[in-house]
């Protein structure tokens, strides 16, 4: 198969014509799929990106700006106090409303694999219940199908899936009858891939002869790809005004919690990020700041130690705030922000990519070889007109799979399910014996007072049980 003219003339114009070098080796099918891939390449945004990359080398944050910092000014924060618990009454209030009508939509980020749990398969895939082994998918569904059954309102599930995780993710809910949902309330829709560059040339690497190294490009890249689905015109047909946003590691995050809609709505919020006290000032966690009177997100590692222990004039940590990547968004905010490509900016990480070299030989590099450009979906927040941040219950809400073992791992994940729910059930006068784990399904008790209604007092639970619908 000949080399098509155009793309011949197009690679020549951005200096990239080595990703044909291996043209005349590669079978029909092979030619083909490379094809593919360079006509789906912004050439234009990959030389853009190029230049930044080689205009910002060795910039960090400043110094000045960190010295800003403060603690998020429009802030709903945890307290007993009778004034806070009638503020989240009525936040409860409003959000159970939004839901009655049909306001809120949720959008899952699964476009990760669960490597790093020495899982090969979508993470969204991974088996976390403590004694059933249900899924993280199943474990999040079944809530989403246990509040549209509560508010009377179906809740449209928008999943974004990667190039890696689009294919088993579709057919595992098609495998799982979509856990309930319904095949018209799930719509997958896949985020672009950047190409990797080679970290110090313009040129982009060959992952093989026929294959161009590729990555997601960030969670950020969720804005384009909604737009490129028509899904927003989606959510405007269904009525949905407030899209509730989470990643696929967290199980015991509170889908559509409607305590904190209540409070994005009512506080007129764009953008509103659920936050929990960092452990220690050491913590690897992103915080939540105000600079400038914009609020924004802070990485751990923009943060000397001493920083990171900086304190307010009453001698409370500045970089307290953690970002459990939970949000609210306003639909409208998301179209205001796809009226500009560039309204998220692109960073770039310093990455190990496996390659082939000048003489097409594999090459698994031992120190970073390549960069990737990824946009932040939280670089949306300075671009709010308000962007509140409400605190939730660390032990209750944030408790992620993302190692293999120790802090934020499936074992320090299920300890917090067990712990949850044997809360619950001593709330409810039962008792859970030593030695024996309780699940609760969320379409048998979506919370504690729900199960309260359901266990009997005094009941003791002496070996592992699961509590699900009959």
């Amino acid at each position: 198969m000949e080399t098509p003219e155009t793309i011949v003339s197009k690679l020549r114009s951005y200096d990239q014509e080595h990703l044909l070098k291996f043209w005349n080796e590669l079978s029909e099918q092979q030619q083909q799929q490379l094809l593919k891939q360079i006509e789906s390449i912004d050439f234009d945004l990959i030389a853009s990106l190029i230049k930044q990359r080689d205009e910002s080398q060795g910039e960090t944050v400043s110094v000045g700006r960190i010295e800003r910092a403060q603690s998020p000014a429009q802030l709903v924060r945890l307290s007993d106090s009778p004034e806070s618990q009638e503020a989240w009454k009525k936040a409860e209030k409003r959000g159970n409303e939004l839901l009655e009508q049909g306001k809120v939509g949720a959008i899952l980020v699964a476009g990760g694999q669960g490597s790093r749990l020495g899982f090969d398969d979508p993470k969204g895939m991974f088996p976390i219940g403590p004694v059933s082994g249900r899924t993280l998918f199943q474990v999040m569904c079944e809530q989403l199908v246990a509040r549209s059954r509560r508010h009377g309102k179906p809740i449209p599930y928008f999943i974004m899936t990667s190039e890696a995780t689009h294919e088993p993710t579709v057919e595992f809910f098609k495998k799982n009858n979509f856990f309930g949902m319904g095949e018209e309330n799930v719509f997958f829709f896949q985020q672009s891939s950047l190409p990797a560059v080679e970290h110090d040339s313009s040129r982009i690497h060959l992952a093989e002869k026929g294959r161009v190294a590729t990555s997601p490009d960030g969670h950020g890249g969720m804005l384009r790809a909604l737009d490129k689905h028509e899904l927003l015109q989606v959510m405007r047909d269904r009525g949905i005004e407030h899209l509730y946003y989470h990643q696929v590691d967290n199980p015991t995050a509170i889908l559509c919690d409607p305590v904190m809609l209540g409070f994005h709505d009512l506080h007129e919020s764009d953008l509103t990020t659920k936050v929990v006290e960092k452990v220690s000032p050491d913590e690897k966690m992103g915080v939540l700041v105000t600079i400038d009177g914009q609020t924004e997100i802070i990485e751990y590692s923009d943060l000397t130690p001493e920083q990171a222990r900086m304190k307010d004039e009453d001698g409370n940590y500045v970089f307290w705030a953690g970002n459990t990547a939970i949000h609210v968004f306003r639909r409208t905010f998301i179209e205001r922000l796809l009226e500009d490509e560039f309204s998220l900016p692109f960073h770039i990480a310093h990455k190990k990519v496996p390659c082939v070299d000048s003489s097409g030989e594999p090459v698994d590099p031992d120190t970073p070889n390549a960069h990737k450009f990824e946009q932040f979906i939280f670089d949306a927040l300075p671009k709010a007109k308000v962007a509140l941040v409400v605190e939730g219950v660390r032990s209750r809400e944030f408790n992620p799979v993302k190692n293999a073992e120790g802090n934020d791992s499936p074992e320090s994940s299920r300890k917090a399910l067990q712990e949850i729910t044997r809360n619950w059930v001593e709330k409810a006068g039962g008792k859970v014996n030593s030695g024996a784990t309780v699940e609760v399904s969320p379409l048998f008790a979506l919370d504690e007072n729900e199960l309260a209604s359901k266990v009997d007092p005094g009941r003791e639970f002496h070996e592992d049980t699961v509590l699900a619908p009959q």
